[in-house]
């Protein structure tokens, strides 16, 4: 079977019917560098950058460096960059599968092995936008990193001598910075990645100049990423590979939704017109409502259903989403609970929760409800307690429906074990290996410890999980009404089981 690359698609070959694909635009310059070759970014920014090219409205190519020092370079190499994107999903409760060969990516460089290469694209004017994902932990300032390695060990020391030969080449020219658009996720990438690439440049004693330079004429642009992508299609690729009828080692599959918030002047906006083809790209000056508005109902309902679910006896999203009481439940607390505590535009709010329960119900993934319990207690916090201490304050009452997702979570580690795997826990149907801190899982074996079962027992276990304040920050307890509220449902989910107690809940 022939290889995916750009004599193929060049070439007489038959494509499915059902394949976007084009002529390989290798007169096209390279006007990204990209840090990551990873199935993210080629199902989102290089996705998007592809869309633009084939509509004559960005006309460049991206060069990715490989961050790590083992990765996909020769493959994507091999395959001049190209791959199939397979995004499939519901739209208008319809199952949508949309199949395109990407040709966006130009080569992939390893500076471990091809440093003075990494640095040439420094010197080459087009060359005006930096896209990264290095995962999460990949925005960090690491003070043993020196100037002198080739190349530096963390992604924001690479960057900082990708700018600094830049500032020296062009000498200085205010001109020449960079749109630098992150998409790790966390909170203010842009900020977090401009502060360590200045630590770089006052750790390694470089010119205050280049400082300035950066700060000055360099755009870190805080973003926001939401898509799903679920990567090379492993369990299907055989199925896949026939039906394309040519072999690719790249394929990539991802959920139809996307996603991208970009924090950052409107002209940028139309050097990047993403907005001209109907991409779901937003440029605003505040990001804020569109996180809170994703970590609260995307994430939110996901932490807040998932326990209940998991205890009730499912095991992925989908089933949760198909169950007729659990699927009910997840979209009465995003409706009564959830999008009431937010105080952003309902409109807004309402659009963006009927596309999470279609993302949820997305027959193409299968995402395990465990994977998702992994680290809970953090995940609560972040995501299901602003909802809970908002609707608090705006109604004077608590919403009965997040403190049950609490207990529902609480409930998961009752009777379980710590040992050097996580805790070995138990529901109905089976065992379980709860994944979460280990002084988070010590403390709630131990405040199940002294359980007997009464209304009463069950009220002091939510009095000890409220009042500890290395969980939450502060002492939940103080809110009226709180610690009898979470001991009620605690004390029904164990007396009655988890699907009688959600069946009261459900409407």
């Amino acid at each position: 079977m022939k290889k995916l690359n750009s004599s193929l698609v060049n070439g007489d070959f038959s494509f499915p019917s059902d394949l976007k694909s084009q002529k390989y635009p290798g007169d096209l310059p390279e006007r990204v560098i990209q840090f990551g070759e990873g199935n993210f970014l080629r199902a989102f920014a290089d996705w998007m950058i592809h869309l633009l090219n084939q509509q004559n409205l960005f006309n460049g190519r991206v060069v990715v460096a490989q961050p790590i020092k083992e990765g996909l370079a020769d493959m994507v190499n091999e395959q001049d960059g190209l791959y199939t994107l397979l995004l499939r999903g519901l739209r208008d409760g319809q199952p949508v599968e949309e199949k395109e060969v990407i040709s966006s990516i130009s080569r992939c460089l390893n500076p471990y092995t091809q440093w003075d290469a990494y640095l040439k694209c420094a010197e080459d004017p087009l060359i005006e936008y930096v896209i990264s994902n290095t995962t999460e932990a990949g925005i960090t300032f690491d003070p043993t990193d020196e100037f002198e390695n080739q190349p530096p060990t963390s992604y924001p020391g690479k960057l900082t001598s990708y700018l600094y030969h830049r500032f020296q080449y062009f000498k200085a020219d205010a001109s020449k910075g960079m749109v630098i658009l992150p998409c790790e996720l966390i909170d203010r990438n842009g900020d977090n990645l401009k502060k360590a690439v200045l630590q770089y440049a006052e750790l390694w004693k470089l010119p205050q100049e280049f400082s300035r330079w950066v700060a000055e004429n360099n755009h870190f642009l805080n973003t926001l990423v939401d898509r799903v992508v679920t990567g090379y299609p492993r369990d299907e690729i055989k199925t896949i590979i026939d039906s394309l009828g040519y072999d690719d080692s790249l394929v990539n599959t991802g959920e139809l939704f996307h996603l991208w918030v970009i924090e950052g002047p409107k002209e940028l906006s139309e050097r990047l017109p993403f907005h001209k083809i109907g991409l779901n790209v937003v440029w605003t000056e505040d990001m804020t409502p569109y996180r809170t508005r994703k970590v609260r109902i995307l994430n939110g309902a996901h932490t807040a259903s998932v326990p209940a679910a998991f205890l009730y006896g499912l095991d992925t999203v989908g089933e949760m989403m198909d169950h007729e009481v659990m699927g009910k439940y997840v979209r009465q607390i995003i409706q009564e609970e959830i999008i009431p505590s937010i105080n952003l535009d309902k409109s807004m709010l309402e659009e963006f929760a009927s596309a999470v329960v279609e993302r949820f119900k997305n027959p193409y993934i299968k995402h395990y409800l465990l994977s998702i319990l992994l680290n809970s207690s953090s995940k609560f916090k972040a995501r299901v307690l602003p909802s809970i201490l908002e609707y608090h304050t705006l109604n004077g009452s608590l919403p009965e429906q997040l403190v049950f997702s609490l207990a529902a979570l609480i409930a998961v580690y009752k009777d379980g074990k710590v040992d050097g795997n996580g805790m070995q826990a138990r529901r109905e149907k089976d065992e379980f290996i709860m994944k979460d801190d280990v002084w988070a899982l010590e403390f709630f074996a131990t405040a199940w410890s002294s359980f007997d079962g009464s209304q009463q027992s069950a009220e002091q276990v939510a009095k000890q999980v409220l009042q500890n304040t290395k969980l939450w920050d502060k002492d939940l307890s103080e809110i009226d009404g709180f610690i009898e509220c979470l001991g009620k449902y605690l004390f029904k989910i164990t007396n009655l089981g988890m699907q009688k107690t959600v069946a009261e809940l459900v409407k």
